[in-house]
C-alpha cells in the first residue's frame, strides 16, 4: 500500500509511514510497547505507532532545551481549543469556560465526585470503555446500564432505554460521542433526545469527547454543547489532544460548559488546585496541537481512512466470521466475534495462540462477551500482520477443538 506524502504533513523524518518497523516500535516505553512479552504484537490500548507531529516535536524539544519543565501554565489553551473548535466544529466556545485536567478519567472523576454523591445511580451505555464502570463504583457511585441499540446503521442511543434509567433517579450520564468502542458519532436527533431528557428529568450528562479530532473522512462530530439550549443546561464536555495527536502521556485535558449555571456550579465543585495536576509539557503540546498541528491530523486521518477499508478487506479475506461495523472516529474497530466460536472472550485465543493483544470485549460489558477490540493506528503492513496472526489462531483453536 501506498503512503502518504510527506508534503502533506505527515512528520517528514518519516517519508513512508510504512517503514515503521518493530525493531523501531518496540524501543518505546509507553504501555502499548512493554505490557506483553516481546513476541507478543500489541493492538489493545489506544495509543498510536505514528511519529510525533512536527509542531510538537518542535516544542518539545525547545521546551527540553530551554530546561522549561516547571508547573503548568494552562490560561492559553481556552483562546487555542476555542480557536480549534471554531474551525473544525462550527462550535463556539467561551475560552473562560474552558479548565485544564490531567486527563479525561481524572476530569470524569473530579466532576462526579464534585456534583454527585454516594450512592448516586451513574448511567453508561454499554459496550463502553471500561474505565466507567470502575472509576464510578470506585467512587461510591452505582453504574446502571443502558445499552447501545442496533439499528441497520449500527449503534446508536436507546432514547427509550435511558427515560426510564433516568425517571428512576439516575443523577447522572456518562456518554461516549464519538463513541468508544463502536466508533458511532452520534446524530443530532439521537443528542438532542438526549439533552431533553436529561433537563426533565434533572441529570447531568457528563460528554467524554476526546476521539472527536479523530472523526474520519464521511462522518461529523457534532459536539453536545453546540447544540445550545438544554444541552448547555445540562452537560459538560471533556475534550483534548491527547488521542488524536498521541500525547497521552504528557496529561492534558480539557473541561468545557457553556452556560452560566454550569459554570457556577463547577467553579463551586471542582478545586482549583486541578490546574496544577495539568502535565507543562502536555500543555505546551495541546497548544501547538491545536494552533498549528491540522495538517499533520489531516494526514493522519487520511491514513486511518485507509487503515480502515484495509482491515475490511483483510477480515472478508481471511476471518470472514468476523462483524466489523467500520468507526466513523477513532482507530479503535470492535470485532464481534462470536460466529468464531471463540468462547467470551476471543481476544484471550488471539492473545495465547496468535500472540496478537486485543483488547477484552468483556471488559466492556455483558455486551461486550464474544467480542474484540483491535486499534488499527498502525502501518499497513503491522495491521495486516495482526490479522494474519488472528487467523491462524483460530486455525489452531479449530485444531485443538477436534482432537
Amino acid at each position: 500500500m501506498s503512503s502518504l506524502d510527506p508534503s502533506a504533513g505527515f512528520p517528514l523524518s518519516f517519508p513512508d509511514v510504512d517503514d515503521l518497523s518493530l525493531e523501531r516500535l518496540e524501543a518505546r516505553r509507553s504501555a502499548k510497547w512493554t505490557t506483553y512479552p516481546a513476541d507478543v504484537l500489541p493492538a489493545f490500548v489506544a495509543e498510536m505507532d505514528f511519529p510525533l507531529a512536527p509542531a510538537i516535536r518542535e516544542v518539545l524539544h525547545h521546551a527540553i532545551e530551554r530546561s522549561d519543565t516547571g508547573y503548568p501554565s494552562p490560561e492559553p489553551l481556552g483562546e487555542a481549543f476555542a480557536g480549534f473548535a471554531a474551525e473544525r466544529y462550527d462550535w463556539r466556545v467561551e475560552p473562560g469556560n474552558v479548565r485544564a485536567v490531567a486527563d479525561v478519567m481524572t476530569g470524569v472523576s473530579e466532576l462526579l465526585a464534585g456534583l454527585s454523591v454516594p450512592g448516586d445511580q451513574v448511567v453508561v451505555s454499554p459496550p463502553i470503555y471500561p474505565p466507567f464502570f470502575s472509576v464510578t463504583s470506585g467512587l461510591g457511585r452505582r453504574v446502571v446500564e443502558a445499552p447501545l441499540a442496533r439499528s441497520e446503521d449500527g449503534f446508536e442511543l436507546d432514547l427509550d432505554a435511558l427515560e426510564q434509567r433516568f425517571a428512576l433517579g439516575a443523577r447522572v450520564y456518562l456518554l461516549s460521542h464519538p463513541h468508544n468502542p463502536t466508533g458511532r458519532s452520534f446524530r443530532r436527533a439521537e443528542l438532542e433526545g438526549l439533552a431533553s431528557l436529561a433537563v426533565r428529568y434533572g441529570v447531568l450528562v457528563i460528554s467524554d469527547e476526546i476521539h472527536a479530532p479523530l472523526t474520519l473522512p464521511g462522518a461529523r462530530h457534532l459536539p453536545f454543547l453546540s447544540l445550545g439550549g438544554e444541552a448547555c443546561e445540562c452537560g459538560v464536555a471533556i475534550v483534548g489532544a491527547s488521542k488524536a495527536w498521541n500525547i497521552a502521556g504528557l496529561k492534558c485535558a480539557l473541561i468545557v460548559t457553556a452556560s452560566p449555571r454550569m459554570e457556577a456550579r463547577l467553579a463551586a465543585a471542582l478545586s482549583s488546585h486541578l490546574r496544577y495536576h495539568v502535565g507543562h509539557l502536555g500543555v505546551l503540546a495541546s497548544l501547538a496541537a491545536f494552533e498549528r498541528g491540522t495538517p499533520w491530523l489531516d494526514s493522519v486521518l487520511a491514513y486511518l481512512d485507509a487503515n480502515r477499508g484495509l482491515l475490511g478487506t483483510l477480515l472478508a479475506e481471511h476471518l470472514p466470521g468476523v462483524v466489523y461495523l467500520p468507526p466513523e472516529a477513532g482507530y479503535l474497530a470492535w470485532l464481534d466475534c462470536r460466529a468464531l466460536e471463540l468462547g467470551d472472550d476471543p481476544a484471550a485465543v488471539f492473545l495465547e495462540r496468535g500472540r496478537v493483544a486485543l483488547s477484552p470485549g468483556p471488559g466492556f460489558g455483558t455486551q461486550g462477551l464474544g467480542f474484540a477490540r483491535l486499534n488499527f493506528a498502525t502501518s499497513s503492513m503491522l495491521l495486516t500482520e495482526a490479522v494474519m496472526r488472528m487467523t491462524a489462531a483460530t486455525r489452531d483453536s479449530r485444531d485443538v477443538q477436534t482432537r
